[in-house]
């Protein structure tokens, strides 16, 4: 197999392989010729190229989100980099190991005026788990360094490799040990396109560390659990199948406890409670609201995975705080509800082993209570969605029925992902979202991204926002003819429809709403996917008895809403489930 022959370049290319990062996403471009030429150049690795770094990121950010290892990206040099921050700080926030591998030029080149170069060290400083500066070779082009960088030939070409390598061991150890994006920086002189054949015998020593385990007082934590008679288990975005079904089920048969599940949860149980702001909302429009939250207010509040999509919940929490909020997680914990009194961090099933084992079920109506206000609501929103116009809210209501069994479904943020909320959805269905940052940025290009490996169908079901603003996600090789893209057209941000700021006016709906005439059609033309539309319940309904079939391209569905009446009708159903609550 061939490698660069720039000594840094073999060093970086076979650290990776050591590690095992197979999959490495590559953006076309010069500078990073030597990394380039090294990853294709070695059957280990599988190559993609895409020539948008911003798409590439997510791209990336998707494989390793599905498939739960670190993925790398690589440029070149100036602007380029910085179109991976979206990506980054998403992954960042969201526990997903990028590992960001940049080409710069040499350091003598920087703020001389030379072109596409920037200060690219340190870059992604906040949002980064750890930022490798590598140092140039003083082996390869020795005679233009003698010329321009002179004081750099002090160093020894083996004082470099040791630098080098320390460098990249301790970046792998964060991405791998804590699941962050980590920055790999390599700065190379020309020329840059010179090869030598490279051994499967030659490898690089890699000192991944393994996480110790945390010793905890657990008699204390059961003696709190067990005396407590109000508990809520909050989780927000979790991986697929994470959680064992023996502690869901313990969970869902103690009638102290609550557990209030998100559609980006992936958790399921007849006895958990979807749909949260389904259940808050009616309490905020109550005669008694103060009395019907400190009902609802839990003694203990444990949460699981990331982010949660609810501000109702956010904002319950943060007002009725309870005595104890305990966080799971191997590196870390947010105070999001101002309340944190424990961080614990261990695997969610290490934890709820030792929590839940020979546990004593304590005695109290707090399930029953709420298990009645969770029917109520159910019955309700079966009744509204069933005479509901064509709307959104109608959309989501019968896309989310018609999806097939065991699909990989990804959610564009804003008000996809909060309607996706409102109804269930199948238990077998894996469900993503890009909730780290919650940006519209990169939502197809992370969902064609985790698509590329997934055994089943992959389904993006987005806004037109989201969809247009990440348009560049189409242009490249990888989409399979099982992906499926459901596009909800309503002609702007119909979010901030329904947010305190909305007056009505034209200057609203120019500079917030940013409403629209634009249509996938002749983007689905462009890139070579099936096309079809729907305006009314009729035409949706026989869209979608085909839209899932086998074909031999894949296919999108843009469905057109009306603008002027999705707010009305979803605060309606706010407003319908809330009525004769007492």
């Amino acid at each position: 197999m061939k490698y660069s022959n720039i000594p840094a370049a073999q060093l970086l290319v076979l650290s990776c392989r050591a590690a095992g990062i197979k999959d490495i996403v590559i953006s076309p471009g010069s500078r990073n010729a030597p990394l380039t030429l090294s990853f294709t150049g070695d059957p280990f690795f599988n190559c993609f190229s895409i020539v948008d770094e911003r798409c590439a990121a997510f791209f990336a950010l998707g494989i390793a989100q599905n498939q739960r290892r670190p993925t790398a990206i690589v440029c070149t040099s100036g602007s380029a980099l910085l179109n991976y921050y979206p990506a980054i700080a998403e992954a960042f926030y969201s526990d997903i190991p990028l590992v960001i591998l940049s080409a710069d030029r040499p350091t003598y080149k920087i703020d001389v005026g030379d072109g596409q170069t920037i200060r690219q060290d340190n870059v992604f400083d906040r949002h980064i788990g750890y930022s490798a500066n590598l140092k140039m070779d003083v082996s390869h082009a020795r005679e233009r360094v003698s010329v321009y960088f002179p004081e750099h030939l002090e160093n020894t070409q083996e004082s470099i490799d040791d630098y080098n390598e320390q460098q990249i061991n301790s970046a792998f150890a964060i991405a791998f040990g804590q699941q962050l994006p980590i920055h790999i920086n390599i700065p190379f002189e020309e020329p840059l396109y010179g090869v030598r054949e490279v051994q499967d015998k030659d490898t690089v020593r890699m000192a991944i560390e393994p996480t110790t385990e945390i010793d905890l007082d657990f008699d204390r934590i059961k003696k709190i659990w067990n005396g407590s008679k109000r508990k809520m288990v909050l989780v927000g975005v979790n991986s697929p199948g994470s959680i064992d079904a023996l502690w869901l089920e313990k969970l869902s048969k103690d009638p102290s406890t609550l557990v209030f599940t998100e559609t980006t949860s992936n958790l399921h149980h007849p006895n958990f409670f979807p749909s949260i702001d389904s259940i808050i909302f009616p309490i905020e429009k109550s005669k008694n609201t103060d009395e019907r939250f400190t009902d609802l207010r839990p003694e203990v509040l444990l949460t699981l995975g990331g982010l949660v999509v609810s501000k109702k919940v956010k904002a319950f929490l943060r007002k009725y705080r309870p005595k104890y909020h305990w966080h799971i997680h191997g590196t870390k914990a947010y105070d999001t509800y101002f309340s944190l009194t424990g961080h614990f961090k261990m695997d969610a099933n290490d934890f709820l082993s030792k929590l839940l084992s020979n546990n004593e079920v304590c005695g109290s109506p707090y399930f029953k209570t709420w298990e009645l206000v969770k029917k109520t609501y159910e019955s309700k929103r079966n009744t509204y969605a069933a005479k509901a116009p064509f709307s959104d809210f109608s959309v989501f209501h019968i896309v989310q029925e018609q999806l097939p069994a065991h699909a990989q479904v990804h959610l564009s943020n804003s008000s996809t992902v909060r309607y996706a909320q409102l109804f269930p959805i199948h238990s077998s269905i894996k469900v993503y979202c890009n909730r780290g940052t919650s940006g519209i940025d990169g939502c197809t290009s992370t969902a064609i991204g985790s698509s590329f490996y997934n055994k089943e169908p992959t389904i993006l079901i987005t806004g037109d926002l989201s969809f247009f603003y990440d348009s560049n996600a189409l242009w490249n090789d990888y989409l399979r003819n099982d992906f499926r893209i459901i596009l909800i057209n309503n002609g702007g941000g119909g979010i901030f429809r329904i947010l305190p700021g909305f007056d009505g006016s034209e200057k609203f709906a120019t500079f917030f709403e940013t409403k629209h005439r634009l249509t996938a059609k002749h983007q689905c033309e462009q890139f070579g996917l099936d096309y079809s539309s729907a305006t009314n319940m009729m035409e949706l309904k026989n869209a979608l008895s085909s839209f899932f079939q086998d074909s031999g391209k894949p296919k999108l569905l843009e469905i057109f809403t009306p603008r002027e009446v999705n707010d009305k009708i979803l605060l309606g159903y706010f407003d319908f489930i809330s009525s004769d609550y007492s």
